[in-house]
């Protein structure tokens, strides 16, 4: 029974409640630019072309994935690829990683398509070994990254890029059937990330779901779900991107991933998480950094850890998964760029 004495909250409280709990990525978009447009009037129109243009790059991965998981929604044929994701672990790891190595995907591009993974019940585990996997390296990158750091290293980097998706599939996988990550996923998303409830008795998939209203509607609600979803955390995350672009000097990179010794493969794994550089930006400063002495393995580091962390990626997992998976994302990536930097930078010892 509600209880008519206690004091109702007005409209604008209800607003700014509404906002806080469900709308928390735009809140904090409109207060940054506010804060752009109160310091700094001259940078807001080239952070929201940033913005634009970053998303507008985007668009067709966005589409694609939103459109497949709708479809997928709608059909039930959600169920039949949750199921394809339930063999032996070890496989769907290493198929997740070595896919993940050898697709065309960003660490930008990558993220509608996870959204849409997790959407449909795939497993976490195979989904963080494509995770970490996919940003590293594709086909393009490793023509350009053979042309400017040289076929060793682009081949090493491949190689880690796999490597790193399979151990971090493989510690999620672990600690998922230890226990210690159960509902690893945020609410809305996906349904826990283990498959197990949506794929135990799948009905057969109804293809032609146009056919039938209330598929129609699943269809339109999923898909319409999805994108508000993504649009509100990419738009955040570009954002904050074009400021750390605008206002954090290259240079002040470039002086600081020098030198000799182990610390600058620990100084270039910091560095690298918050990079604002993409992997393909990222490649000739890399370059005239080894030009100009600093050693592979602290180059290698730094183009792991930006890869994985960069601020588009890393609020993507911060917005699809709970705190304790995040935190474990940045972990692995911050320990694998440090180990592969190093075992890196002993190779070209040799």
């Amino acid at each position: 029974m509600t209880d008519h004495s206690l004091p109702q909250p007005g409209p604008v409280q209800a607003l700014w409640s509404r906002l806080w709990r469900k709308e928390k990525p735009w809140l904090a978009f409109a207060l940054i630019v506010l804060a752009v447009i109160t310091l700094d009037p001259a940078q807001l129109g080239p952070s929201l072309a940033k913005v634009s243009g970053a998303l507008t790059s985007i668009a067709p991965f966005l589409a694609a994935s939103i459109l497949i998981a709708a479809w997928a929604g709608a059909t039930g044929a959600d169920n039949l690829i949750a199921r394809a994701f339930t063999g032996a672990p070890a496989m769907m790891i290493a198929m997740g990683a070595l896919a993940g190595g050898l697709s065309p995907f960003c660490s930008c591009g990558v993220i509608p398509l996870i959204a849409a993974l997790l959407a449909i019940g795939v497993p976490l585990a195979p989904v963080m070994a494509f995770w970490l996997a996919s940003p590293l390296m594709d086909p393009s990158m490793f023509v350009l990254t053979a042309g400017v750091l040289g076929l060793e290293f682009a081949i090493a980097k491949t190689l880690i890029a796999v490597g790193m998706g399979v151990m971090g599939g493989t510690i999620v996988h672990l600690l998922m059937k230890s226990g210690a990550l159960v509902d690893p996923l945020r609410e809305g998303i996906g349904n826990g990330g283990c498959g197990g409830a949506k794929v135990r008795n799948p009905k057969p998939p109804v293809w032609a779901f146009w056919h039938d209203p209330a598929r129609v509607t699943k269809f339109r609600t999923e898909a319409t779900k999805t994108f508000l979803f993504l649009l509100k955390w990419l738009s955040l995350a570009f954002l904050l991107e074009s400021l750390m672009l605008a206002y954090v000097p290259a240079e002040l990179v470039t002086q600081t991933l020098g030198g000799d010794g182990l610390m600058p493969i620990v100084i270039a794994t910091f560095v690298g998480v918050p990079a604002y550089f993409n992997g393909y930006a990222a490649l000739p400063l890399i370059g005239t950094l080894m030009d100009q002495g600093m050693q592979a393995g602290a180059g290698m580091a730094f183009l792991i850890a930006g890869g994985v962390t960069s601020l588009p990626a890393a609020i993507a997992v911060w917005a699809l998964v709970k705190f304790r998976v995040f935190a474990l994302y940045i972990a692995i990536s911050l320990g694998g760029a440090f180990v592969t930097g190093l075992l890196f930078h002993l190779w070209t010892l040799l």
